[in-house]
């Protein structure tokens, strides 16, 4: 896994022009290096690993993040059955990037160990430059992040494919990342493990938003295929008590909004989404009318809400004729 003294200079050559360019329009990898030499202070040609945390200091980390081990667990598990027998390595990694699982085959250990990619290590783009960890958690976004578009010389022979995990706020919750080492890894493989890594952090990031509010009634709008579902939790009173980033960016939300506890149905007739929330408000009342067989206090209670509110938007949505004769 060693890079050539040669090929180690030409891309350390290559970081520093790039990253002290100040082209206008610049990529995302070109905005990742400029931080990683200007910002964070790193140097392409550090050969030094990262340092590990103490088993102590790790296992209160894990019981900090208990809940997101407990959700991401039985997912990184299925994921482990496919990618570990390719040699790749499967990660999570927390908000700051510590690694905090590994799924890998005990034969491929020492090659993922001489770059320092294991439980413990930390690789957030502070500490490791741009890396698909790192990298994906400074841009909220999926990422693969080839060999030589790495930061330091010392990880060229990775390719990283690494998806973010939206905490309940808004914020990063972790990171799931795939890595590999095969040079004949092509584009194309590479685009379907980063999709696979993607859905699994959308999966966790979704239930970790409804664990988060058990109390509250979970409305769900339509799915991105980039960004999930959109989802919207309210409270008994018809009043917004969260969203999730692809809800906010539906709703046009900002934190501020949200901490106003707007009313979900004045949203709806503001047509804030372009129909959608109507479409979700429609179909989530005549669901609940159904299952209720038509009765009304049923259905209030199946929705958390009073039976004057659900009756009022039973009449606006014209839906009267769902109720029990």
């Amino acid at each position: 896994m060693l890079t050539s003294p040669v090929a180690a200079d030409h891309h350390a050559g290559m970081i520093r022009r790039v990253a002290m360019s100040s082209a206008p329009s610049r990529s995302a990898l070109a905005a990742s290096w400029s931080r990683s030499l200007l910002h964070h202070g790193l140097e392409p040609e550090c050969r030094r690993r990262p340092e590990r945390l103490s088993s102590a200091a790790l296992r209160d980390r894990r019981e900090a993040a208990r809940t997101l081990l407990r959700v991401a667990t039985p997912i990184l598990d299925r994921l482990a059955g496919v990618v570990t027998e390719t040699g790749s390595a499967l990660m999570l990694g927390l908000a700051d990037g510590l690694i905090v699982e590994e799924r890998l085959r005990d034969a491929d250990r020492p090659m993922f160990g001489e770059v320092g990619l294991t439980t413990g290590a930390r690789w957030s783009e502070a500490d490791e430059g741009t890396n698909g960890i790192g990298t994906a958690l400074a841009e909220r976004r999926a990422m693969v992040i080839w060999r030589d578009q790495h930061f330091h010389n010392r990880n060229l022979a990775l390719t990283c494919m690494s998806a973010p995990i939206e905490a309940p706020d808004g914020g990063n919750a972790g990171v799931i990342d795939i890595s590999s080492c095969r040079r004949d890894l092509s584009e194309g493989q590479a685009r379907l493990i980063a999709l696979t890594v993607q859905d699994a952090a959308i999966r966790i990031g979704s239930e970790l938003f409804r664990l988060a509010h058990p109390d509250a009634r979970l409305v769900t709008l339509a799915t991105d295929p980039h960004s999930g579902p959109c989802l919207i939790a309210v409270d008994d009173s018809d009043l917004i008590v969260s969203c999730n980033r692809a809800a906010r960016r539906m709703l046009r939300l900002s934190a501020e909004d949200i901490a106003r506890h707007p009313p979900f149905t004045d949203l709806m007739r503001q047509g804030r989404a372009r129909g959608d929330i109507a479409g979700a408000v429609r179909s989530e009342v005549v669901r609940a009318l159904k299952r209720s067989g038509g009765n009304v206090t049923l259905a209030a209670r199946d929705l958390r809400i009073g039976r004057s509110t659900l009756y009022r938007k039973i009449k606006s949505l014209g839906l009267t004729g769902h109720l029990k004769s």
